[in-house]
């Protein structure tokens, strides 16, 4: 017998030796768990529920993992699938649970509301004869009681302003789930995009908002607001990528223990492959997001503004379980083009791994951009200019913009946690819309011309010193101007079509006015891509 023979039995009697140890090992493992269930069925002292131990225990293992892994129920998954699959069937609204009651803060254009006459600011009172206002009201019952299949019926009882509550029958249909929030030109050759999520229809919705842009004028830049985006689908990240990116550029490449690398490359097809290109990241931006900077960043496509983003550099894929219930177990990492893993550390536990946005807080990171995190044994070079970059957690911007410190945006935001805003507005709205409407019959001329009341603006700041537990009430022009601007965003978020309030909000956005201010310059922006450490 040839030695290479010899070897090759060799090579596969080992391999065969060590693939029945595995099995062997799993399997005792399974019956060793099963004896504790039979025990704590056959001898404990009170009675267990058997389901609720083992899904306990699988969500102590996965947890145990990495901040990522993770177990969802079958109610949950139903949920997880309509956010990132872009659907769900019900009435067509958004809504915010006000004093108890359920208001609809928008209704779906062309959705089954808005077609029976129900408008942004009316308060749901009662569903198919039931009360649900003053009763505890919260989020999981409001879905309960007004999703359904489509083609059912529900009868509301709507109440407007101070007219008596009518009742509408609202036939219930398919609802899409938008990934784009806002779309327009923020100055005569810059289109600005915001994606909320990376879900299955993203790149669809994203290029037809720029096509619809692209009819109307010269696009010549592009602003990607990316900020607060969690992430979603990979494949939907690659997606987006290529709308940037040339021909054959690598995207990310994964790779893990039992999952062989794998690469994805941008190809021929896409709508954006020329012009300037700026991305707006925060540390609420994540995963897919991630993947969607990196890209640029690394092959120089386009400049970076913000600040660190959350770092999650981890690839989770589902496994179903019996129950209908599923596992998210991380299977690989994830790397830029360049080969930067830009996960986080997430070895002193999950808890402190979700702390680590506070800790930046206290750190100082948000308002410094000398104290963001960098890994200078970690160091990488982007692909076309060969700029520096340092490990150390999520993607580090090319310019930071610090997060406002005043003491009028920290009162301003204590009244948005505090909800004083929307409940204040649907009041205004159910005295003055007709007006509005009527002198301003489109955003454009909203946005120009609408100006807010002084005294309505002198009122909320009474309402915060009444409702607000010791606030420090910041009565100043620059507050002024924040609520101002705040209650007419919101404003147009009810009266206008869908982006509105996002358009209104940016007009004082200084990572919007830096991107502008690079974008309109002659040599900033090709300076930034051809320095190191541009941050």
């Amino acid at each position: 017998m040839n030695k290479l023979l010899l070897v090759f039995i060799s090579v596969f009697m080992y391999s065969c030796s060590y693939a029945q140890t595995e099995d062997k090992s799993l399997r005792a493992q399974a019956v060793k768990y099963a004896r504790v269930l039979s025990f704590l069925e056959e001898y404990y002292v009170d009675s267990v529920d058997l389901e609720q131990v083992t899904t306990s225990a699988i969500k102590k293992v996965l947890s145990d993992l990495d901040p990522h892994s993770s177990y969802v129920s079958a109610e949950e998954v139903e949920k997880m699938t309509e956010m990132l699959e872009g659907s769900f069937e019900g009435i067509g609204i958004s809504f915010n649970i006000s004093n108890d009651t359920l208001v609809v803060m928008s209704t779906i254009s062309g959705g089954p509301s808005e077609q029976v006459g129900i408008h942004a600011g009316d308060k749901i009172l009662m569903v198919d004869g039931e009360n649900i206002a003053g009763v505890g009201l919260t989020n999981s019952k409001v879905v309960e009681v007004l999703r359904g299949s489509k083609g059912t019926k529900v009868v509301l009882m709507v109440k407007r302003g101070v007219q008596a509550p009518v009742d509408y029958t609202v036939v219930r249909d398919e609802i899409p789930i938008y990934s784009l929030d806002a779309s327009y030109m923020a100055d005569p050759n810059t289109a600005y995009i915001k994606l909320n999520r990376f879900g299955a229809k993203t790149e669809e919705e994203f290029t037809e908002a720029l096509a619809e842009l692209e009819k109307e004028n010269d696009v010549q830049n592009l602003i990607l607001d990316l900020r607060g985006n969690g992430g979603g689908y990979l494949r939907a990240a690659i997606g987006i990528s290529n709308q940037y990116l040339n021909k054959n550029k690598l995207i990310v490449y994964t790779s893990g223990l039992h999952s062989p690398k794998k690469e994805y490359y941008s190809d021929s097809d896409g709508d954006f492959k020329q012009g300037k290109m700026i991305v707006l990241i925060d540390e609420g931006s994540a995963s897919a997001s991630e993947i969607v900077t990196g890209a640029i960043q690394d092959w120089d496509r386009g400049v970076v503004i913000g600040r660190r983003s959350f770092g999650k550099g981890l690839v989770q894929q589902p496994f179903m379980l019996t129950d209908g219930s599923l596992m998210r177990l991380t299977i690989a990492h994830y790397f830029t083009p360049a080969g930067r893993n830009i996960q986080k550390p997430y070895g002193k536990g999950t808890s402190a791994y979700y702390k680590d946005i506070m800790d930046r807080v206290e750190d100082g990171e948000l308002f410094d951009s000398t104290k963001v995190v960098r890994d200078s044994t970690s160091v990488y070079y982007t692909l076309k200019n060969h700029r520096k970059f340092y490990g150390g957690g999520g993607v580090v911007p090319d310019i930071y913009v610090p997060l406002d410190s005043t003491v009028s945006y920290g009162y301003i935001n204590q009244m948005i946690r505090e909800d004083l805003f929307y409940p204040y507005v649907f009041e205004y709205l159910n005295k003055h819309r007709e007006d509005i409407a009527a002198n301003y019959p489109d955003f454009a001329s909203y946005k120009s011309g609408y100006k807010l009341p002084v005294e309505v603006i002198e009122n909320l700041h009474k309402r915060a010193k009444e409702k607000i537990k010791d606030v420090k009430v910041v009565e100043n022009e620059e507050s002024n101007a924040m609520i101002s601007l705040q209650m007419r965003a919101i404003m147009a978020r009810f009266l206008y079509p869908r982006g509105a309030f996002y358009e209104m909000l940016n007009e004082d956005d200084d990572e919007i006015d830096k991107a502008l201010e690079i974008l309109n310059s002659k040599d900033k922006y090709q300076n930034i891509l051809n320095r190191d450490n541009a941050i």
